[in-house]
């Protein structure tokens, strides 16, 4: 059995990758690598306390390194903060990760993403892919999701309304459309454990649409 690790475990995806992992029977132990503690206990889950921005490499230790971790512009209240959350934090413990003989690295990344868009949130993400995928690991995996649906725990309107739309223009998003439909957190976390032991190699980008087939 294998050791899991998660950055970003308290967003919408993280928390909910928290919650599946812990029942897969693939892996014996979850390490969280967080700012502070979280309030739940589980035989497997071990949680680790670190600095960001001086991480220590001791911690960062296992087989599957999962990365979550994403924050919005208005919450970060810059385009450097936003991209030291969204891509160098990410990486630099990829980095570490790899170092340390960590084989896979499944990443939350967006449809969309690509490093030479006129779009700093989706050059954002395509930096950070490009990044990882220099790293050379055995295996690196980026789902690309669309719209993210489910219950965030802080109210943000826009988001609110963007669920409702994304809902309701579903059934209209077909053929080569479908990869835009909303995608629940669940469906995400789903997929990138099924991915994380399907002894993929090399690297492997899967569309949104994609995801909704797990």
């Amino acid at each position: 059995m294998k050791t899991a690790i998660i950055i970003g475990a308290t967003g919408l995806v993280g928390s909910t990758l928290v919650k599946q992992i812990l029942d897969n029977p693939n892996y014996s132990k979850v390490t969280l690598l967080l700012r502070k503690p979280l309030d739940i206990q589980h035989p497997k889950l071990q949680q680790e306390i670190v600095d960001f921005d001086k991480p220590d490499a001791t911690k960062i230790v296992g087989d599957d390194l999962f990365c979550a971790m994403g924050t919005t512009l208005s919450k970060a209240g810059s385009k450097e903060a936003q991209y030291k959350i969204d891509c160098t934090y990410p990486y630099e413990f990829g980095k570490i990760a790899k170092s340390n003989g960590v084989k896979q690295y499944i990443l939350v990344s967006s449809i969309g993403s690509d490093a030479n868009s006129n779009t700093f949130y989706l050059r954002t993400k395509g930096d950070l892919e490009q990044k990882i995928k220099a790293l050379d690991f055995e295996s690196f995996i980026s789902v690309r999701p669309s719209f993210i649906l489910g219950d965030r725990q802080e109210f943000r309107l826009g988001e609110k309304i963007g669920i409702v739309l994304a809902k309701a223009i579903s059934p209209l998003l077909i053929g080569s459309l479908k990869k835009y439909r909303g995608i629940e957190a669940t469906q995400i976390a789903k997929a990138m454990q099924i991915l994380a032991n399907n002894n993929l190699k090399a690297v492997h980008f899967f569309e949104s649409d994609e995801l909704q087939a797990f």
